[in-house]
């Protein structure tokens, strides 16, 4: 399993699930991936919702974590929610997740696949480096934070159709979404490709991922 580079938050208070649902791509009814648009429908996160009890945990990739936090709290204000960052208790794993973890930990299916909470005291170390992760993605055609997912494209652009629920409405950058989806016009899709691929986002040994124009 690879170690992902990960942040939680954790949001306390009323109605937090309908909270996420009017701003991200996915319906959003309890555990489950989602993105979070701006008003181009470029990626501000893609994310994992995680309830916990009467609170709900938002998994995301630590890089971005600012940015969303930006865009959440303005949109809170007239709400009973608070947001609390609960990533420096906790490690997040990505990949092939053992049948057996440590007390306290939990399991879930992430876009990624499965996903493991392990609380940090636990020191679990990942058992897979960057090369090894790579590879998996590129033989599931998992997009990653950093390579394919970047504030510079829109969900579908790499690889992410199936969170963007194709019967909601009135989230940010929703409008986009839909006319492209209605129109056929993605304007680029993740693909994979047999080295050496021009423009790749993630290289591998043999084969790599990349981000192409569609015709």
């Amino acid at each position: 399993m690879f170690q992902h580079d990960a942040y939680i938050l954790l949001l306390e208070g009323e109605s937090i699930l309908d909270f996420i649902d009017g701003l991200s791509t996915n319906l959003v009814s309890g555990q489950c991936s989602t993105i979070f648009t701006r008003a181009n429908a470029k990626i501000i996160d893609v994310c994992e919702v995680l309830p916990v009890g009467s609170n709900v945990a938002i998994i995301g990739y630590e890089p971005y974590k600012n940015d969303l936090i930006s865009h959440l709290k303005p949109r809170i204000l007239e709400r009973n929610i608070t947001i609390r960052d609960i990533g420096s208790i906790n490690d997040v794993f990505v990949g092939p997740i053992p049948e057996e973890l440590p007390s306290g930990s939990t399991r879930l299916n992430s876009f990624m696949g499965p996903m493991a909470i392990i609380p940090k005291h636990h020191e679990k170390q990942a058992s897979w480096d960057q090369s090894h992760w790579d590879e998996y993605r590129i033989m599931n055609m998992i997009p990653y934070h950093g390579a394919e997912i970047t504030p510079q494209v829109h969900p579908y652009a790499c690889g992410l159709d199936k969170l963007v629920h194709p019967n909601k409405g009135c989230y940010i950058g929703q409008e986009i979404l839909t006319r492209m989806r209605s129109r056929g016009r993605q304007g680029k899709t993740l693909v994979r490709r047999s080295n050496p691929a021009p423009n790749a986002t993630t290289t591998g040994a043999k084969e790599s991922l990349c981000i192409e124009r569609t015709q």
